[in-house]
């Protein structure tokens, strides 16, 4: 099925758009294609400019720190199975240590680069990169593969702290809720929401060859979910049949 992740506040908005990111990245990396390298380099310039604007550390440590507490009440809880908790609180511990030993801003070695800086200010302007700009770069994207890789992993390997914090933060959000199964009638759904506590993410799966999309529009009253499909010039329109659709309200 194909799944659609709607954030309902700008903290879990950012951890979805570096998760999108980082998998271009992680994608990237392993190829060995010079333009494959180069976008895994932009996109991790797209990185910093995130965690540039955020408080992103301090902010992950934080909720890390609030989800092993509450782990840790689960013990023996018989609903509870207790490897799985285990595994959960010590991969939560590992990445929490590795966070707080990581000195000053996270890609900080990356900053530091006036190379690779220089790369990031050229890289703003369409076509800024182009080997009479920075022939030093050309140069660089002329080495062997196993060259570009090492250096990108070393790279990398400053940004993996965020990375490893959102990925689980992000897995456990993903597993806070209860699947329900909807028919969303001619193409449109509405949920009422109530209780005290707000959702913080909306996931909606359809089967893959559905076809047609969902958007959705919420506050803390209501969701509105209009699926749509692409007409001949790929704009969208109204999906006017009867669509199912599993429907999961997450909360941390």
């Amino acid at each position: 099925m194909t799944s659609y992740d709607y954030p309902f506040n700008e903290r879990i908005r950012t951890l979805l758009r570096l998760e999108h990111l980082f998998a271009s990245i992680l994608h990237c990396v392993k190829s060995k294609h010079e333009l494959d390298h180069h976008c895994a380099l932009i996109e991790m310039f797209h990185v910093l400019d995130v965690v540039d604007r955020v408080e992103l550390k301090t902010d992950m440590l934080q909720e890390l720190d609030r989800q092993k507490s509450v782990m840790e009440n689960l013990r023996g809880n018989p609903a509870i199975a207790e490897d799985v908790l285990s595994d959960t609180l010590r991969e939560i511990e590992q990445i929490t240590q590795l966070l707080r030993t990581t000195p000053g801003k996270i890609g900080q070695a990356l900053r530091d680069s006036e190379w690779l800086m220089s790369i990031k200010q050229r890289a703003i302007i369409p076509g800024g990169v182009c080997e009479f700009d920075v022939p030093s770069y050309h140069y660089w994207r002329g080495l062997p593969d196993e060259e570009r890789q090492r250096d990108l992993h070393a790279w990398l390997y400053h940004l993996m702290p965020i990375y490893d914090s959102l990925r689980i933060i992000l897995r456990i959000l993903r597993g806070s809720g209860a699947a329900t199964q909807l028919v969303a009638s001619n193409g449109l759904y509405q949920q009422m929401l109530g209780g005290a506590k707000l959702a913080q993410m909306l996931r909606i799966k359809v089967i893959n060859d559905a076809p047609c999309f969902p958007e959705v529009s919420a506050n803390k009253y209501a969701i509105n979910i209009r699926f749509n499909a692409l007409d001949g010039v790929h704009k969208p329109k109204q999906y006017e049949r009867d669509v199912s659709f599993e429907l999961t309200l997450c909360n941390l």
